[in-house]
């Protein structure tokens, strides 16, 4: 059983930051890559921002340059620093793991959390 958690979301003014954190508990032996995406009221989910174990990162163009993600192994946590906020960011955003656990591989999503950026 695999349990992602995620805290930081809030309401922030353009131009301001904002740091989410995901943890991750449970039966967990190797994390192999967390990640986060969104989803704005009425569209689909989209890819925001993926680390892996080897910490190999990749954005989403949308967020690249002012996002940035990484990682706490020792944790199984991983955070979003969000820079430069813009409206179009407002969103849920989902904290996401492929989890290694007991032989098996599967893939968490935590329950997302609300970033609401005003202009």
């Amino acid at each position: 059983q695999v349990q992602l958690v995620e805290s930081g979301g809030g309401l922030v003014q353009a131009g301001e930051s904002l740091t989410l954190s995901c943890a991750a508990s449970g039966s967990i032996f190797s994390i192999a890559t967390m990640g986060w995406y969104r989803q704005a009221p009425g569209k689909q989910r989209e890819y925001v921002a993926t680390i892996t174990d080897k910490s190999y990162i990749n954005y989403a163009d949308s967020v690249k340059g002012r996002f940035t993600i990484s990682r706490d192994n020792a944790k199984n946590t991983v955070y979003l620093q969000m820079n430069s906020l813009k409206p179009e960011d407002t969103a849920v955003y989902y904290c996401n793991a492929g989890v290694v656990s007991l032989g098996d591989y599967g893939d968490y999503w935590g329950q997302g959390t609300q970033v609401t950026v005003s202009s």
